[in-house]
């Protein structure tokens, strides 16, 4: 199969980077500054239907239009700009939209997707837990069914999008019970819950002081006997292990070209600032300490991009389902894994480029600094990956 982007897509890329250079790159240091979560902005990218590029017609999504490609050319072009606007992006649809369309009932989706599709809601997706880390199967979280309803008493940590004046519901992993192995060994039962915003006994906690992504919308969640109708559970019980790994399966890959995003602002800053910026009597650009440098990010750029669109394609051409899904786990641990690391060493070369500049917050260099380690964490940590790539190849690894 071919990795090429189409026309399509291409041309949906210069839609994109002129929306994101006209429209974002103007404000996110004045954002950035402030923390401040641009609703407005989300709400145009709602318009734009950018948030239903993987969604079917009947919810308002861009249907046979739209792709996963697509929404990953989308994520590239509006990181290369902000990677935190980007990531807001990344979420509201892999982690957002993705679950209830995936495992929802046609109920749910009824309720739910229209107004996550057009950008008029935002949902969170609370996995990650105080103490648990990468170890998602070791939620602390309860829901014990009682009287009809989920009550729900734990709490969850670096949630997105999960506390804006417009998110609507969190998707939450939550131990249902305990069942019994093929061995005889007793596990958790972990199950998948849907909470509305302002349920009672539900808590966003305020928003964390972040090193970057300062633009995203990060919270801790607590929950204390809160309760939501039966018929919240997402998909079946007891399948929300499956239900998680899935959906971070295809975040990692949107993740991997948001990095991609990253290196691509990197090698575009460096190669102006180094011809421009004159030492010794010549633009910096001329000296092969700098220049082998930059021309290290246009490798990183290439092979970060390819790896990236192989994966997307796969997950288009359906290779995620039955007997392709160890090749595209593979495919999108590999891609999130190289495009990330790449991302933060990227960083660190431009950083070096624009010498003392590149420390000062005036330029833009800061910011991609600081916002991309945390590229190597989310959604899989770069050792995970390693762990599940070592696995893929037959590793017994632990």
């Amino acid at each position: 199969m071919s990795y090429e982007l189409s026309e399509d897509h291409e041309s949906f890329r210069r839609v994109i980077r002129d929306f994101a250079e006209k429209e974002i790159a103007p404000h996110v240091a004045a954002w950035d500054k402030a923390h401040h979560f641009p609703v407005d902005l989300v709400r145009t990218m709602g318009e734009m239907g950018l948030f239903g590029l993987t969604a079917p017609e009947e919810y308002g999504g861009a249907g046979e239009d739209g792709d996963f490609t697509s929404l990953c050319v989308a994520i590239e072009e509006i990181g290369r700009v902000d990677q935190s606007v980007g990531i807001t992006l990344e979420a509201a649809v892999g982690l957002g939209v993705n679950p209830i369309l995936t495992f929802g009932t046609p109920e749910q989706r009824e309720r739910w997707l229209p107004d996550l599709v057009a950008g008029r809601a935002l949902a969170g997706f609370g996995l990650t837990e105080p103490g648990a880390g990468s170890d998602a199967g070791a939620t602390r979280t309860r829901a014990d069914l009682v009287d009809d309803e989920w009550v729900l008493n734990g709490a969850k940590q670096f949630i997105t999008n999960s506390g804006t004046e417009i998110t609507s519901l969190v998707t939450v992993t939550a131990r249902t019970g305990v069942v019994t192995g093929p061995t005889g060994e007793e596990r958790p039962e972990v199950s998948t819950v849907l909470v509305p915003a302002g349920t009672p006994g539900f808590t966003v906690e305020p928003a964390y002081d972040k090193l970057g992504w300062r633009i995203s919308d990060t919270h801790p969640l607590t929950f204390t006997d809160a309760r939501v109708p039966a018929d919240h559970l997402l998909g079946q019980r007891g399948r929300g292990f499956a239900q998680f790994l899935a959906t971070l399966d295809d975040g990692r890959v949107a993740i991997a070209a948001l990095a991609v995003g990253c290196i691509q602002a990197c090698l575009d800053m460096s190669v102006q600032y180094a011809g421009e910026r004159a030492t010794f009597g010549g633009p910096i650009g001329r000296k092969q300490g700098v220049a082998f440098q930059i021309a290290d990010l246009e490798v990183m750029l290439q092979a970060a991009r390819a790896l990236t669109y192989k994966a997307a394609a796969m997950k288009d051409a359906g290779r995620a389902e039955g007997a392709g899904m160890k090749e595209f786990k593979q495919a999108a641990a590999v891609a999130k894994l190289y495009a990330t690391e790449s991302a933060v060493t990227a960083t660190r070369i431009a950083t070096q480029v624009f010498g003392g500049y590149g420390f000062m917050e005036e330029y833009p260099v800061a910011r991609f600094y600081r916002d991309a380690k945390i590229l190597e964490i989310g959604e899989g940590t770069s050792e995970v990956q390693r762990m599940l790539i070592a696995r893929g190849l037959g590793l017994p690894v632990e």
